[in-house]
């Protein structure tokens, strides 16, 4: 069998399908660099001194991890200087980072949570990396937030990468979704799926089951017909699965199917949910959409949600098509 490297794949589907211009291959390839760079800091956790807290938090106050702040710097550096962004913009940063004008600026806008699942690095759980590419405006030379504010059905390229037993990457770039694995010894990423698909129907599903009670009744509603089982009205039983790295919960159901579930809820009225919206909902709804899967907000698709800021958070439901079906009808009558 032909093995096929992340580059041979993009020069590929430019020749075949018009999809990817000189500048987001060498974008897509960078990035996908700078994973490997991230991989190799996270194997070696505490014998470099990386695991723990950096005694920082981000934007969103949160506690930055010491490999939250090591990833963001990775990715940054890795891609200011190579004439192919406009600018970036990080969940770990308050606004937009600007291209310095010692570098030639190019025609996109990278997007990026360089390290999801953060707290689970100190315990060895799998945790990832996810980005998107959306093009800045025609005439914009220097991008400000709003220039960033376009629906995730803009995003030309997004991806997620998982540092786990083996390091890989997913990709799309609007013709299906594909997935990557690092080959260590020749430090090269060598797709081992083509056109991934989500089975339409599931018996798995994935929500922070400790956050029952603070549920709108649509959810309560969906997740107790699940538990039920064989004697509720579903007829089956349905396992959960919960990792708490949207990386490796999402990537386990782009591998087997299943419905992933982080809903808005009571505890804070004011936000429409935990996720952000540009970082982590856009890029992985485009992925699972291109894998024949459905995202949605509860109320709507995810890709047609305009964002009003850039660290904007929204409710998430995505997975398999016929389960984000039915607790977005559930939404949608109300409960």
């Amino acid at each position: 069998m032909r093995r096929v490297t992340l580059t041979q794949f993009l020069i590929e589907t430019q020749r075949e399908h018009q999809l990817i211009q000189a500048d987001l291959r060498l974008l897509i390839e960078v990035v996908a660099r700078a994973c490997k760079a991230i991989a190799i800091a996270i194997g070696k956790g505490s014998l470099a001194g990386v695991l723990g807290s950096a005694d920082t938090e981000n934007v969103q106050g949160e506690v930055q991890k010491k490999l939250d702040v090591i990833s963001n710097e990775i990715l940054l550096e890795a891609n200011e200087w190579g004439g192919h962004l406009a600018a970036m913009a990080s969940e770990e940063m308050d606004g937009p980072y600007a291209i310095s004008h010692r570098y030639p600026k190019g025609e996109y806008l990278l997007l990026f949570d360089p390290l999801d699942g953060s707290s689970n690095i100190d315990v060895n759980v799998s945790v990832g990396t996810i980005f998107s590419v959306l093009h800045c405006p025609e005439g914009v030379d220097e991008p400000e937030e709003k220039h960033f504010l376009q629906a995730g059905s803009r995003q030309v390229c997004a991806g997620y990468a998982v540092y786990g037993p083996t390091t890989l990457l997913v990709l799309t770039v609007g013709h299906g979704t594909h997935c990557f694995t690092l080959d260590r010894e020749i430090g090269s990423f060598v797709l081992t799926e083509r056109n991934m698909r989500i089975p339409e129907d599931t018996r798995e599903f994935s929500i922070n089951m400790s956050n029952m009670r603070h549920w709108e009744p649509p959810v309560t509603r969906y997740v107790q017909e699940l538990l039920a089982g064989k004697s509720g009205s579903r007829g089956k039983d349905f396992n959960m699965r919960w990792v708490a790295s949207m990386v490796a919960d999402v990537h386990r159901i782009m591998t087997r199917g299943g419905i992933f579930m982080y809903p808005r809820d009571a505890r804070d009225p004011g936000k429409p949910g935990k996720l952000r919206l540009m970082y982590e909902a856009n890029p992985m709804a485009f992925i699972v959409e291109q894998a024949g899967g459905a995202a949605t907000d509860g109320r709507q698709r995810i890709l047609d949600v305009k964002p009003d800021t850039l660290h904007q958070r929204v409710a998430v439901f995505l997975g398999s098509r016929n389960e984000v079906d039915v607790v977005t009808r559930y939404h949608a009558e109300g409960g």
